[in-house]
């Protein structure tokens, strides 16, 4: 998953950065509201931490740009001002959740996890497909209850996906979300991610989607006759 933070706090950027690469989240930063504008109108995030007193363009601008354009990235607005009417203008703006600086990094990592949930559509915290459970606020795999130890780009790549169940997403998709900018990609190595994954977690949940890319699907779901539960069994 990959994260915008655009904050002209050089400090602050920083920590945010550090405090986001250890929950297992890409991130971009911008220090003004025209680069900001520029990545997020260009570069697909998954959530965008945006700071409403930005200098060359104001945030809240920033944002009604974003909102006029059709994009429907989830933000979260962070603001050193007290008054409410502040607020307000952030959320007509278009913004999805706030926060009032200082805060705590652990509530701002919280609100970001139920913003990207909420946006692929689920509800519940823990993310779980067949017998494999991901946990995002403790970067943790567990298949049958049993720890899997992934790397930070094995854990992204899973995560993507568990976000995404049942949608092909392709490799250029997976190569966008999971590494920043500055980061040297190359979409080739999504296949030996995959691979490893399959094998540490030992359940057939990825599938290929040949000259498409790759769905996660429960096994014991697909396996169900057609018919079955009133509905069709899915096929790769």
């Amino acid at each position: 998953m990959r994260i915008l933070v655009a904050e002209d706090d050089h400090d602050l950027a920083r920590q945010l950065q550090r405090a986001l690469e250890q929950s297992g989240y890409a991130v971009d930063l911008a220090p003004d509201g025209e680069e900001a504008k520029y990545l997020g109108e260009t570069e697909p995030y998954d959530a965008i931490v945006l700071d409403l007193g930005l200098p060359v363009i104001d945030g809240v601008r920033v944002l009604e740009s974003w909102r006029d354009g059709g994009i429907r990235t989830p933000v979260l607005i962070l603001t050193a001002r007290d008054a409410w009417s502040d607020k307000v203008e952030g959320l007509d703006a278009g913004a999805d959740d706030y926060l009032t600086k200082p805060f705590e990094m652990a509530e701002l990592l919280a609100r970001l996890r139920a913003l990207i949930r909420r946006a692929s559509g689920h509800a519940e915290p823990l993310l779980s497909c067949g017998a494999v459970t991901l946990d995002p606020r403790r970067a943790e795999v567990r298949v049958g209850g049993e720890p899997v130890h992934l790397t930070a780009q094995e854990f992204k790549l899973l995560s993507y996906l568990m976000h995404h169940p049942g949608k092909v997403v392709s490799r250029t998709e997976l190569t966008e979300h999971i590494y920043d900018q500055d980061f040297d990609r190359d979409s080739n190595t999504i296949e030996v991610f995959v691979n490893r994954i399959r094998k540490k977690i030992g359940v057939p949940v990825i599938r290929t989607v040949r000259g498409l890319g790759y769905r996660l699907e429960d096994p014991e779901t697909d396996a169900r006759p057609a018919g079955a539960n009133g509905g069709n069994a899915r096929r790769a």
